[in-house]
């Protein structure tokens, strides 16, 4: 348990997210108008997204399979009958006055997903709903100095709001949560995770208790919150808000914050609405949606290998160990990556070098895999390379850097480059014979100090430009000083 140490005791936070994920469609929730993300303002609404009279908003089928994948791949319930309802608020980029949500009856139940933690333990956090929901347009304020303009291409976005239990109980278990539910939302495909591009946000709700103590404090809900780091700040600031205010005699009002990522601090914005001040009611256009069984059994059987059924198979499979099959899991790109190079191969020698070698690369260069210039396929080849004694550890550094630079084949770069390993005894003795006869000072030191045995392969090595086979220099090294 994580606990914050206040004046009059230690302090336990407690908390719940909401995450806003948009679905990957190609169409609105209830329109057919497009959803692609960077369109000029007010270039995809159609007249049901901008609530012009006589409108009726038809649902989206494949918003809607989507969302039950998701709810499987979050090994909720799903329910067979739900209702959308329309939940009522006045905002200036909602134009119909109500947005088209569900309430009572969602399209998926209870569910669970499992994080690791830092230490290596694991917690559960319980998965309280997904309900399917149009998104609102978006007020800018930055295109003019005294008026605010509206950009509606964002309104009728299907999303699935995701609404954890109070199950969580630090910023690092918050930022687990978030970071194993959107490589899940990835892994399916039924949400791109970009948060960046606020395709993912997160409504964070924050209380704190009294360290022992069973009931829960006074939340607040700190909005649309747009990264994890920024989730992670504004739980730590909260929390801290809330202790100071209750330890100075005060009391927290239930109330929606905003953070400030500049200051670094949330910030008052609203009294909290409860579920009565929206006034839902079923939405009378809508029917209630009806799924049926056999196409629930479809879509389940539809599934890919989601992250934590592949990190055990990369664990049984591959001897890998559950850290390193955890982050080459982590994102689906990543462990088709891994595959593609482990393939036939040691898989651990594989594991190193993808976690290692290439992820510096990719984070170096600040670009996804598949802008890499070094694929799967020649990755491996250099490990072949390895294998079969072509070339040395020492000189897979060297080739893995010409592969990056030239994105070449590396058996065509070690002919190119000559960058084939000696493996000729005759040459490695004549090597070893002339670093031995030059340092005659160097040999009576080692007969002394046995740990001088490194220098003298230093040298044969460098005398033969890295290439030599290092088992051979070693032995041959050892037999000519031992003498």
């Amino acid at each position: 348990m994580s606990l914050i140490k206040g004046e009059t005791g230690d302090w336990e936070i407690v908390m719940g997210l909401e995450v806003h994920a948009q679905v990957v469609s190609q169409a609105k929730l209830f329109s057919g108008a497009p959803t692609a993300f960077g369109a000029d303002p007010n270039t995809q609404v159609s007249l049901v997204d901008a609530a012009m009279p006589g409108m009726l908003p038809v649902i989206n089928a494949h918003c809607v399979a989507q969302a039950v994948r998701t709810g499987l791949g979050l090994n909720a319930k799903i329910n067979l009958r739900s209702v959308f309802d329309r939940k009522n608020y006045f905002f200036p980029d909602l134009p119909a006055g109500y947005q088209i949500s569900q309430y009572k009856d969602p399209i998926v139940g209870e569910g669970a997903v499992e994080i690791e933690l830092k230490d290596g333990t694991t917690k559960t956090i319980g998965i309280e709903r997904l309900h399917l929901e149009q998104d609102a347009g978006k007020s800018l304020h930055d295109q003019h100095p005294t008026q605010s303009y509206i950009d509606l291409n964002r309104s009728g976005v299907a999303l699935m709001e995701i609404v954890s239990r109070p199950d969580l109980r630090s910023s690092d278990e918050a930022a687990a949560y978030l970071t194993k539910l959107r490589s899940i939302l990835r892994y399916l495909g039924t949400c791109d995770g970009n948060m960046e591009e606020g395709s993912m946000r997160c409504d964070v709700n924050v209380s704190v208790r009294k360290a022992g103590t069973v009931e829960y404090g006074t939340r607040c809900e700190i909005k649309n919150v747009n990264s994890i780091r920024f989730v992670r700040q504004a739980i730590e600031y909260e929390a801290r808000r809330q202790i100071e205010v209750i330890e100075g005699g005060g009391t927290i009002r239930q109330e929606t914050r905003r953070f400030d990522p500049g200051k670094g601090e949330t910030q008052s914005m609203r009294a909290k609405e409860d579920a009565h001040d929206y006034r839902y009611f079923p939405d009378p256009d809508l029917l209630p949606l009806v799924l049926k069984a056999e196409d629930v059994a479809r879509w389940k059987a539809d599934l890919p290998e989601l992250p934590d059924a592949k990190r055990a198979r990369f664990v049984k499979d591959y001897g890998l160990s559950v850290y390193d099959a955890g982050v080459l899991v982590a994102e689906q790109e990543t462990a088709l990556f891994f595959e593609g190079v482990a393939k036939g191969r040691d898989a651990k020698q594989a594991a190193n070098w993808v976690t290692g070698d290439f992820f510096a690369m990719l984070n170096r260069r600040g670009v996804a895999i598949g802008e890499s210039p070094i694929s799967a396929q020649n990755l491996g080849k250099m490990l072949d390379l390895m294998a079969d004694g072509t070339i040395s550890g020492r000189i897979a550094k060297d080739l893995f850097v010409a592969m990056e630079e030239t994105g070449k084949d590396p058996a065509v770069l070690v002919e190119e480059r000559g960058l084939k390993q000696v493996t000729d005894t005759g040459a490695i003795e004549a090597a070893v014979k002339a670093v031995v006869d030059a340092n005659p000072d160097k040999v009576a030191a080692y007969k002394a100090k046995p740990s001088m045995f490194g220098w003298f392969v230093g040298q044969v090595m460098k005398s033969t430009g890295g290439k030599a086979n290092p088992k051979a220099v070693n032995d041959i090294l050892k037999k000519a000083l031992d003498a």
